[in-house]
């Protein structure tokens, strides 16, 4: 049987982190019909990761590609996955797992946040005079944080007049302080882009950080754009085919 996807998303009590991954990876099998891919959840949200390995090991399946629907390699990805993997497929002889890599940063991400500020109102004519924040979940990780401040500074060289990363939680400026302190630089126009793949408790406070300061233009998250579908497949294709460069996790 050939190698299935696994894809591992945080998880969240918000009804609306499901549903959003799962609208996800249902665009990635469209995209790709004859992959078998399934959805984990490291906390919150069932199946869990074990969960889902078992399932696909009593399907015949033995090797896996397992993608964290990350932004960052931040804690989740160094620790809380790994961690996952290798506790169960230590119960499952003969499997075969492969780590890909996390989403960020890649150009396909800029794309879908630059669909979320079109459909939100802005045009490429507004581009030379709007200030954007790139407003991310937040972590105390500090290569996280490095990515996010130079995934903002690539954003910016496409034109926008300026780009801020800015973050819910861990990290400083909150997404209120970077409106505001865009504003108090003379930027008339200024938006805000959720860099979050799912709706929950940290976007909800990116939205309302927004609101309070009086940002412009408030565009949604990531969500099931079809630039992360196509770059879910991606990661899975180099993974699944560069497996000398990728760690594994085999039974």
């Amino acid at each position: 049987m050939s190698c299935a996807l696994l894809v591992i998303a945080h998880g969240s009590r918000d009804p609306r982190h499901a549903a959003t991954v799962h609208a996800l990876t249902g665009r990635v099998r469209a995209l790709q019909p004859g992959l078998r891919v399934e959805t984990a959840f490291l906390d919150f949200n069932t199946p869990s990761v074990g969960q889902a390995l078992s399932s696909l090991y009593l399907s015949g399946v033995r090797e896996v590609v397992a993608l964290p629907l990350l932004l960052t390699r931040a804690f989740h990805a160094k620790s809380d996955i790994p961690a996952a993997l290798a506790e169960s497929t230590s119960r499952l002889p003969g499997l075969s797992v492969r780590v890909a890599d996390v989403l960020g940063p890649s150009p396909l991400l800029l794309t879908a946040l630059e669909r979320r500020l079109s459909e939100a109102g802005l045009t490429p004519a507004d581009r030379a005079t709007t200030a954007v924040v790139l407003a991310s979940a937040g972590s105390t990780d500090p290569e996280a944080i490095a990515v996010i401040a130079e995934t903002a500074r690539e954003w910016r060289r496409t034109g926008w007049c300026a780009v801020r990363p800015a973050f819910a939680s861990a990290a400083l400026p909150r997404t209120e302080d970077a409106v505001r302190s865009l504003r108090a630089e003379g930027f008339e126009r200024v938006a805000v882009a959720p860099y979050v793949i799912a709706p929950g408790r940290l976007p909800d406070r990116i939205a309302a950080g927004a609101e309070a300061s009086g940002a412009d233009v408030v565009a949604d998250v990531l969500g099931a754009a079809p630039e992360l579908a196509r770059l879910l497949l991606h990661r899975f294709e180099a993974a699944a085919t560069a497996p000398a460069r990728l760690p594994a996790l085999t039974a």
